[in-house]
This record gives structure tokens, C-alpha cells and sequence, in this order.
């Protein structure tokens, strides 16, 4: 059994004297973790660090065996991604989303999402933005999705404000008023606007993928959220704010 794919370095773990089992997230492959060998050498180091694209091939013997990597380079940004709070929480808290799907179970659309994403982790608006995209697409193919388009209330497109947190449907601003303290909100550049992700706005957005992760996820499987989650949400919100105060 053997394949070849591009893949986006996940996380390693120590085996043995010199070797190390190594995770990637693939277009092809969906997670996958694999051994390789002399991982620890000076020259593989560098290479198997979280956040790097490689090119993986993988071999075994048969095709629930845990098999071996052979690593080239393709992109290297760990050393980019260790100069900001933002990078090194984000990266973590990544891994951590995919974790919650299957091992080897395909999910391309994540892939791509994740490619752009780790190119985008120094810039605290952009990084809020996409992983919050990237939490709700989880949602989504773990099976609880959001409907985000329209209200659940009236079938209206428009003055989308509010997320209901029974059905997971937004609710426009009309429907939900009387029911506003009961309501999570719905951050503007979730519901289609035009306005730019904010302090404010990023928080409400993390505030409303945390109580469907929870409710969904983590509740349900009995675990707890990654803490790089909580580290990445504290030092985004934290750098937007300061460059507010900035300007």
C-alpha cells in the first residue's frame, strides 16, 4: 500500500531513539499520521514542524497499519509562525479542530482552508476571520452545520442579527427582538455584510462557534476544548485591540 500527497505538518511525537510519528492533514488522505524515520536528525528537524507544507509519501504493508513518511520540503513557515502569539496558538488550535475528525477520512474544502490560513496567522483581523470560518465549515462536516444564509423565523435574507441557539438557524433582527436575550448574536461579516471583522464583532463570532463546538462536540464526547483555542482567542482579541487603541 502506498501514496504520494502535499500535506500541511500537524504535529510530531518522539518514537524511539531517533524516529518520530508524524501528523499531516492531506487534500487526499484527511488526517494521517506516519512514521519517519531518523525524524530527529538535524536536517528533518526543521522540516516536520507544524504549519510547514511537504510532499508525503507514505508506504505499509497493509492499509491499517500505521505506515512510514517519506518527507520533502515544500514550504517552510515555522519559523514565521513562532513570532507572533496569534501563529503559535493558532496553528495548535488548528490541529486541534482537525483532530476532531476521523483519521484518514478525506476533507479537501479543510485542506485548501487550512493552506490559506496558516499563511494568514500574523494578521489578527485576517486570522480571526478565517478560523472562525474554519470552526463553522468543522461544524459542518462533523454533521451540525449552521444555517447562516437565512432567518429561520421568516425566510428572510436581510438585518440577519441573531443565531438561534436551538436550531443553530440566524434570525432576523424583526423575529428575534423579543426573544434578544435569549439569542447569540450574529457578528455582520457571518451574515453576508459588508463590514470588516472587528474586536467586537470576532468577539461574538468566537463567543457563537464556542457554544455549538460545546454543545455538539465536546460536551457530548465528554472532553474539553484545546486550550490553544482559549490562547489564540485571548491574543487575537488582544493585538486588535491594541492596534485600535493605536489608531
Amino acid at each position: 500500500m502506498q501514496w504520494s500527497d502535499e500535506a500541511i505538518i500537524l504535529g510530531i511525537r518522539r518514537h524511539g531513539e531517533s524516529s518520530v510519528i508524524a501528523e499531516v492533514m492531506t487534500p487526499g488522505h484527511g488526517r494521517h499520521l506516519g512514521l519517519v524515520r531518523s525524524g530527529r536528525s538535524r536536517t528533518m528537524q526543521p522540516v516536520l514542524q507544524p504549519g510547514n507544507s511537504v510532499e508525503v509519501s507514505w508506504r505499509a504493508r497493509l492499509d491499517e497499519h500505521l505506515g512510514e513518511f517519506r518527507v520533502e520540503p515544500l514550504q517552510l513557515r515555522a519559523a514565521r509562525l513562532i513570532e507572533t502569539a496569534t501563529s503559535v496558538y493558532g496553528i495548535q488550535a488548528l490541529g486541534a479542530l482537525l483532530r476532531l475528525l476521523p483519521e484518514r477520512d478525506p476533507h479537501p474544502h479543510l485542506y485548501e482552508a487550512l493552506a490559506v490560513i496558516v499563511d494568514h496567522l500574523q494578521d489578527p483581523a485576517d486570522a480571526g476571520e478565517l478560523f472562525v470560518r474554519f470552526e463553522l465549515a468543522v461544524l459542518n462536516d462533523l454533521g451540525f452545520g449552521l444555517d447562516l444564509s437565512r432567518c429561520g423565523a421568516t425566510g428572510a435574507r436581510s438585518e440577519l442579527v441573531y443565531v438561534s441557539p436551538k436550531s443553530g438557524r440566524a434570525i432576523c433582527r424583526e423575529a428575534g427582538a423579543p426573544y434578544a436575550d435569549r439569542m447569540l448574536a450574529l457578528p455582520d461579516f457571518l451574515s453576508g455584510g459588508s463590514r470588516a471583522a472587528d474586536h467586537e464583532s470576532l468577539a461574538a463570532a468566537f463567543r457563537l462557534t464556542a457554544y455549538f463546538l460545546n454543545r455538539h462536540v465536546y460536551e457530548p464526547r465528554g472532553v474539553d476544548a484545546a486550550s490553544a483555542r482559549d490562547g489564540f482567542v485571548h491574543a487575537t482579541l488582544k493585538a486588535l485591540k491594541s492596534a485600535s487603541s493605536a489608531a
